[in-house]
């Protein structure tokens, strides 16, 4: 997934790792939360990216995978989430488990977020 991400734009796969950055402004010294007349160019080039990032991700995802992490806000939590609870699917065999499994962990990688082989392990004997 990182690559495919990757070619279809570095800059969104930049985007996915830093996280999503939601619209504020300086108002007496705190930050707060642009209202949408707000927005700027740089605001909605934000959140398209963001768009795209749920869009690209969503389209890897079985059903029932999507049903887990479609309330969810960026690119970045879909990822740690879909890790989080990751489980074997019925009628999965070993195999496609496995190659499901080290997508998400190679996208989490990319991510900067690593996981000792023990973790690893432990998640895929549960």
């Amino acid at each position: 997934l990182t690559i495919f991400i990757q070619s279809l734009d570095y800059q969104l796969w930049k985007f996915i790792t830093n996280g999503l950055e939601i619209p504020t402004k300086l108002v007496h010294g705190q930050r707060i939360l642009k209202m949408n007349n707000e927005f700027n160019d740089h605001d909605y080039k934000l959140l398209q990216l963001n768009g795209k990032a749920k869009h690209v991700i969503y389209g890897a995802l079985s059903p029932s995978e999507f049903n887990r992490v479609s309330s969810l806000d960026s690119g970045k939590e879909i990822l740690v989430h879909d890790y989080e609870l990751f489980t074997m699917l019925e009628n999965e065999n070993i195999c496609s488990m496995y190659a499901r499994f080290n997508d998400i962990i190679n996208a989490l990688k990319g991510l900067g977020k690593v996981y000792t082989n023990h973790e690893l392990v432990s998640k895929i004997l549960r």
